[in-house]
């Protein structure tokens, strides 16, 4: 295995990670003079704790990037970074009493210390999220079995679908399937809503690359906040759940379409047409008719679905209210019980201007109580130790249940992660490949 199919998340790299940022720590740290261990280190302890709730004030509630606050272990991840920083600068400030010939050898030994420290607790980060898994990932490479979209024929003939019969059941290659999907990398304009969204990420099964071709449903898929649509296929290993799907049904998969609903990392529009831009419009109807415009997909309502995690999740949810007859059937995981920048007051504000009528018309649980439910159907996923988010997908099970909306909910082991959102992928497909029609 090359360096970078290299796991970040187990095995020995993460191990030696941490052997380095506690070495760095005690290099650092390493001092004979007793008034830098009586003084100076204790000061350095004081403002690493202060500089780092600091930040994470700031983080959490004057910049508020995300909707949720900073878990624990990305407080103490990030504390650790900046004691190492805290330590560097105190031990420069003071190498003036050092002899000149020692400082050259002292300062690029203190600052590879400091880097060890820093990056070993960027790992802790990582390990928590499991955002990027591998190496690759981490330095943004081309994933696997990744190709230009242009590479894909574009017209094949098809084994078109069949009203009312599962595609599995007239799906008869003359040869095997291909062991993998492809993977592309595309831009979808706002041709509508005016939204400049990043270019999305695109999985074609193995029976989409056959000839003839089969007829596949679609997945669109979003990712949380902050995040990019390629996270999918990184901290999800999205390519590989596929595949793994596809190889137990002949090459079956849907094509799942990764499409940004944020437009950049740490924006967060909340997947609605509103001040903060046209986010309705473009999932609704720009991704819809570029998907149809350059793709060869099933054509009927009922073999597409929208999907995402965390703020994603509440995304598809809102997706499938506000336009039943695109998306009729959702996959909403970990996801919130409400579109939220942090407060209902902050978040009417922002959107509508203080309108919290205009607000409650695109707010789900309000959309559920207020007028017929939609003829739609979801699956839910929580994390069982997600104690945020569980309880808020729990909330939203129970408004689908009384508006008499069929919904499936499902547990499992873990936390606001991808421990879970990947997971939650696998445990939702068998049921979208049965609500589109894929199989039975």
């Amino acid at each position: 295995m090359s360096v970078l199919g290299w796991s970040t998340l187990t095995g020995p790299l993460p191990v030696v990670l941490i052997i380095l940022a506690l070495t760095g720590l005690v290099v650092l740290l390493l001092r004979p003079d007793r008034w830098w261990w009586s003084r100076v280190v204790p000061v350095c302890a004081v403002a690493a704790v202060a500089l780092t709730t600091a930040l994470v004030l700031v983080v959490d509630r004057v910049w508020h990037p995300f909707p949720d606050r900073l878990p624990l272990v990305v407080d103490v991840a990030t504390g650790v970074g900046v004691l190492g920083i805290v330590l560097l600068a105190a031990r420069l400030s003071t190498s003036r009493r050092e002899h000149r010939r020692a400082r050259l050898l002292v300062v690029p030994a203190l600052t590879a210390a400091t880097l060890a420290v820093v990056l070993g607790a960027v790992s802790a980060v990582n390990r928590y999220y499991g955002s990027f898994p591998t190496v690759g990932a981490v330095f943004g490479v081309a994933l696997p079995n990744q190709v230009a979209l242009g590479a894909v024929p574009a017209d094949v003939p098809l084994v078109t679908e069949r009203s009312g019969t599962p595609l599995s059941a007239t799906w008869n290659p003359a040869t095997p399937a291909p062991a993998h999907g492809s993977v592309t990398e595309t831009a979808v304009p706002g041709t509508r809503s005016g939204f400049a969204a990043r270019p999305a990420w695109i999985y074609l099964p193995p029976a989409y690359l056959m000839a003839p071709r089969a007829q596949l449903p679609v997945l669109v898929l979003v990712s949380g906040q902050p995040g990019s649509p390629r996270d999918w296929f990184d901290g999800g290993r999205l390519a590989e759940r596929l595949d793994a799907f596809a190889a137990a049904h002949r090459g079956l998969a849907p094509v799942v379409v990764v499409a940004d609903d944020l437009g950049r990392t740490t924006a967060n529009p909340l997947c609605m047409d509103s001040r903060l831009g046209n986010v309705g419009t473009y999932l609704d109807v720009d991704v819809p008719a570029w998907i149809r415009t350059h793709l060869q997909v099933a054509t009927s309502s009922r073999a597409w679905a929208v999907g995402g995690y965390s703020n994603g999740g509440t995304c598809a949810l809102q997706t499938s209210l506000r336009s039943p007859q695109v998306y009729p059937t959702f996959l909403d995981i970990s996801g919130q019980d409400e579109p939220t920048l942090g407060s209902r007051a902050a978040t009417v504000q922002a959107t509508f201007g203080g309108d919290a009528a205009a607000f409650a018309a695109v707010n789900p649980l309000d959309e559920l109580t207020a007028r017929p439910a939609p003829r739609i159907a979801g699956m839910l996923v929580a994390g069982t130790a997600d104690k945020q988010y569980r309880p808020q997908a729990e909330r939203v099970q129970a408004a689908l249940v009384a508006a008499e909306v069929p919904s499936v909910y499902r547990l499992l082991p873990g936390g606001h992660t991808w421990a879970v959102w990947g997971a939650g992928l696998d445990v939702g497909l068998p049921w979208l490949a049965a609500r589109t029609g894929l199989t039975p």
